[in-house]
């Protein structure tokens, strides 16, 4: 049951990090911020932190 529970929490986290970065990139006040928060974006889904 603690495993389930764990990739629950850990699938949360994930929705919860995708969303405020989400947010960020639509709120970034300049092109090239906006630029680098795509980047890590795709660095993040990739796994390459």
């Amino acid at each position: 049951m603690t495993t389930i529970a764990a990739k629950f929490r850990a699938r949360r986290s994930e929705y919860r990090t995708r969303r405020a970065l989400n947010q960020a990139i639509e709120e970034a006040a300049t092109p090239t911020m906006r630029q680098e928060l795509i980047a890590i974006a795709q660095a993040h889904r990739a796994g390459l932190r």
